[in-house]
């Protein structure tokens, strides 16, 4: 009898855990009690997958039963963490290249939704052989027009071409043409091939992301932790409204449980405050308790010189182009009253839209900065441990 009840607890544990809050009723051709274990009737190509970004959107995807098609332009030893993520066979991993339009049309298939998150905040570079000194060059192997221009353009026709139902392109808060980066200006002319191209794709902007893996909160740490200076571009005054990464990938989830509903549409993610880059610092160093660090204000001019000897480095943690992006503000598109004040069909959509609540850095940033202290999180703890 006792070994009944326990069946019967560990079965409803496993419902409850898989059942999961959706938009939309059941589908026609869903199967299963909805969740990891299911078949949510629904095939989704993803570009970018392995990102920051791409693998807290495949989790999701994998958790609501969704047949998952992988775009992988590497070795397939650097996707077999996505594995983990779908049920046995509810995965298709596909090899592709940006250059090659057949192979990125193999992507695609027969998925009802692609999503794209394909990007990169520095041009991918090759060393090659010259005839005179130094006798090494760089050449640019993705440019800022390759990865946020070209490749959307192009996984934009494919869907026209095969008449994908919907199409989900993730952009930025900071995409302008104006801006003085260029990484942000051809997110913006990306943007706007895609939206000439496949008009009824949603188009989402975030603003910074923070989480375990993230080039923001960890890059300050990096910096004071291995480096005698960190700079903080013109006092790092500059205001930013960071938004927690599965925050957003729950967002994409949530636009694919009804994705006609949001055609045409723009969705904007940002985190719950704003903060000034000097004020992100100031708590990365409380939480890592790094007392010898020397925070700098370095112009703007001086951090780009900087840059461009750092910008050489294998994952460089400053670039010129990066120098120019946090030189200016990064925040979303509109106040949160002008957001709750929209009246009409262009509408902005925001993550509260939704129903995805917008994390606090300070409620998570913890978890994976304390790995930054001399002595790990054991240095204030005391007694037995």
């Amino acid at each position: 009898m006792l070994c009944i009840q326990r069946v019967a607890l560990t079965q409803s544990r496993r419902c409850f855990s898989t059942q999961l809050p959706r938009i939309t009723e059941r589908r026609s051709n869903e199967a299963g009690p909805g969740g990891r274990a299911s078949d949510a009737g629904l095939k989704v190509a993803v570009f970018g997958a392995t990102g920051f970004l791409g693998r807290y959107v495949c989790s999701e995807l994998g958790t609501n039963g969704v047949l998952g098609y992988i775009a992988n332009r590497g070795d397939e030893f650097e996707v077999r963490h996505i594995k983990t993520m779908f049920d046995l066979g509810r995965t298709r991993f596909v090899f592709y290249s940006p250059r090659d339009v057949d192979s990125m049309r193999n992507v695609i298939g027969d998925a009802d939704i692609v999503i794209n998150m394909i990007g990169k905040y520095y041009e991918s570079k090759a060393p090659y052989q010259t005839k005179s000194f130094p006798y090494v060059g760089y050449k640019t192997n993705y440019s800022f027009e390759d990865a946020n221009v070209m490749i959307p353009r192009t996984i934009a026709e494919l869907c026209r071409e095969m008449q994908v139902d919907n199409f989900i392109h993730v952009s930025s808060a900071a995409a302008s043409p104006d801006s003085p980066s260029e990484w942000a200006r051809t997110k913006y002319e990306g943007e706007e091939a895609v939206k000439e191209i496949y008009p009824w794709a949603t188009i989402v902007r975030s603003t910074q992301l923070f989480g375990v893996e993230d080039r923001l909160l960890n890059y300050m740490a990096f910096m004071a932790a291995y480096y005698p200076v960190v700079p903080l571009i013109d006092g790092g005054h500059q205001l930013t409204q960071p938004v927690y990464a599965p925050d957003v990938a729950k967002t994409i989830a949530r636009i694919c449980d009804d994705p006609e509903k949001f055609e045409g549409k723009q969705v904007d993610c940002f985190g719950p405050s704003d903060y000034t880059y000097a004020e992100l610092m100031e708590f990365v160093l409380d939480v890592t308790l790094i007392e010898d660090a020397r925070v700098w204000n370095v112009p703007k001019q001086y951090a780009k010189m900087a840059a461009e000897v750092l910008q050489y480095q294998r994952d460089p943690p400053f670039t010129p182009d990066l120098v120019e992006l946090m030189s200016e503000d990064y925040l979303p598109t509109m106040t949160a009253d002008g957001y709750n004040n929209q009246k009409g069909a262009d509408k902005i959509f925001t993550m509260e839209d939704l129903g995805v609540e917008s994390t606090p850095i300070e409620k998570v940033a913890f978890n994976y900065l304390h790995r930054w202290r001399k002595g790990g999180h054991f240095t204030e703890a005391t007694g037995y441990h």
